[in-house]
């Protein structure tokens, strides 16, 4: 009964961070606008945090094992709150970046901590449940968001901060009074390194045998980026969006995803195979994007982007089977590479969307539907040359050694 009561304190502090992240995405663009910022500005506001999340979440794991779980859980939140704090009362673009680069660093404590607690609290049988519940965490977190951030909007644009920074403390406290220390001093690495990601690993693997796979899991980050990272400014140039209608479109956009992965995929992938998955995932993902640069009026901004999120939502769990099928003797390393590629895509995707906006309102969605097109097309191909399923690939190394 205990461990399920921190279960759910740690369940509500994922929710919380990620809503977090998914908050400020509808609101982002109308700070740009008013502080004189571009296409590039907004990009780089976006970038940012994942550059920083992508760089300190292996050394906050590597911190919570040797001072615990719970110290680094408590300086997540508050870190998080702190954050939220300084982007509400932010009244200049470099404060943003500011505000948006110590979220990144900070928050970012809290899911490594998150993670290695319910390994540390929940027997084999039960540890997938546990990861689970993270896992549902993030993805709720991400589709109450960018609705409740446009709905609070309508107050001030600096509210949805305040009253998600006012959530990241609840949660500190919570954990703070009813969360127990789940790593006992006898067990704590005094001896674990701190380690930073190494990129040439990174782009070592892309010549192996999974190359094709890791850039299909970049790609994958890359296209939801630059369609998310850069919707609120698309609409609101082209359509006159407010930061409540970019919320509620992008709140139906996270709850497709939520469905198409929680629901669809299984029984899609044991029909017709993650390899087909992948190659209509692709195609479709492409013509989505070609789609929603023909939507005019608020149905078809809904449907097209709505369709698009059903083909790109579908790539990631067939993508990271097939890994993880390949790479039998190695499947940790192999999916730990994986979440880099992807952690680099969400970096670079927005900061794509930015540039290319600046050039042209459709040119984002326009290269995003050539990229994958061509990536459809060198999938077709890399899917005959390929090696069987049943032969795995042994990965040795990994990529913060």
């Amino acid at each position: 009964m205990n461990n399920r009561k921190n279960l759910i304190i740690l369940f509500f502090t994922m929710v919380v961070v990620m809503m977090s992240f998914g908050i400020v995405i509808p609101i982002m663009p109308f700070y740009i606008e008013s502080f004189g910022g571009n296409g590039l500005g907004m990009g780089m506001l976006m970038a940012i945090f994942s550059v920083m999340q992508f760089i300190f979440a292996p050394i906050w794991g590597a911190l919570s094992d040797r001072f615990g779980r719970k110290p680094i859980l408590l300086f997540g939140a508050f870190g998080n709150a702190i954050s939220l704090l300084m982007f509400g009362f932010s009244t200049q673009l470099w404060m943003m970046y500011v505000a948006r680069g110590l979220g990144g660093i900070l928050s970012s404590a809290t899911l490594p901590a998150a993670m290695a607690y319910i390994g540390d609290t929940t027997d084999h049988k039960n540890r997938g449940a546990g990861m689970g519940i993270v896992g549902a965490a993030m993805g709720m977190g991400m589709v109450l968001g960018p609705g409740l951030g446009g709905t609070l909007a309508k107050t001030s644009l600096s509210t949805p901060f305040f009253f998600a920074a006012g959530l990241s403390m609840f949660a500190l406290l919570l954990i703070f009074i009813f969360v127990p220390e789940s790593l006992e001093k006898t067990k704590r690495d005094l001896t674990s390194k701190i380690q930073m990601p190494k990129i040439s690993i990174l782009f070592r693997e892309l010549r192996g045998p999974l190359g094709f796979m890791f850039l299909l899991a970049f790609a994958v980050m890359f296209a939801l980026t630059n369609f998310e990272g850069i919707f609120g400014l698309y609409a609101q140039y082209r359509f006159d969006y407010t930061a409540t209608q970019v919320g509620l479109v992008l709140t139906i956009v996270g709850l497709i995803s939520t469905i198409v992965q929680g629901i669809l995929t299984g029984p899609t992938t044991k029909w017709i195979g993650e390899r087909n998955v992948i190659k209509i995932s692709l195609i479709g993902s492409s013509l989505g994007f070609v789609l929603m640069m023909f939507a005019k009026t608020s149905v078809p901004v809904y449907v097209t982007a709505g369709f698009f999120v059903l083909m790109n939502a579908m790539l990631r769990p067939a993508i990271q089977s097939i890994i993880s099928k390949e790479a039998r003797s190695g499947q940790g390393i192999a999916m730990g590479l994986a979440n880099s590629y992807m952690s680099l895509g969400r970096i670079f995707g927005p900061l794509w969307a930015g540039t290319m906006i600046d050039i042209n309102i459709i040119f984002p969605y326009l290269s995003g539907a050539i990229v994958f097109f061509f990536l459809f097309l060198a999938a077709m191909i890399w899917m005959k040359q390929s090696r069987s399923m049943n032969e795995p690939t042994v990965l040795p190394v990994n990529v913060t050694n």
